[in-house]
């Protein structure tokens, strides 16, 4: 599935659930979504992970990393969830899994690409960029007027100037 595909479903999961405005509520559109969300200190490089089985869906994430990278891992995770089976994990039963770390990070895998691509347009709809940068000149040399909208959407500044440079709304010089 091209990242477009990914997007694309980003954009009927907002619009199915009605949300308008930013911050888009991830938590509250997991549990909507069938998940629950589970918080814990994970050792290492861990952001999250996505458990499934017949019974339930759990997201579990890092509670230990910034409540911004928390909302992207839950949005990648979600994206997981919608867009992928997962791998079989045999502990005590059969699960099915997706981790999220810092390989899975650099996207260097077909679902983790489209994950991250998911979770970035589910957290920064470009509906919604567009029209909160409507008759603004966005200078990338001004951080403080990016880190002003990355925290509207409550995302970091790095995620929020990699969403813009995407969808071609700034350029990356």
């Amino acid at each position: 599935m091209p990242p477009r595909r990914a997007e694309a479903i980003a954009r009927r999961v907002i619009s199915e659930h009605g949300i308008q405005k930013p911050p888009v509520p991830v938590e509250s559109l997991a549990e909507r979504l069938g998940a629950q969300i589970s918080y814990s200190p994970f050792e290492g490089d861990l952001s999250g992970m996505v458990f499934r089985d017949d019974a339930k869906v759990i997201i579990g994430v890092n509670s230990l990393h910034h409540p911004n990278r928390q909302r992207f891992t839950i949005a990648h995770e979600i994206g997981h969830m919608l867009l992928h089976k997962g791998q079989e994990v045999h502990v005590d039963r059969t699960y099915r899994v997706n981790l999220r770390d810092d390989l899975s990070s650099q996207a260097v895998s077909r679902e983790e690409i489209e994950a991250n691509a998911f979770a970035a347009a589910l957290l920064m709809p470009e509906e919604m960029l567009i029209e909160d940068l409507r008759g603004m000149e966005i200078d990338c040399e001004n951080e403080e007027q990016l880190r002003v909208l990355a925290a509207k959407y409550e995302v970091s500044l790095q995620a929020f100037n990699l969403r813009l440079i995407n969808l071609g709304l700034i350029s990356s010089r």
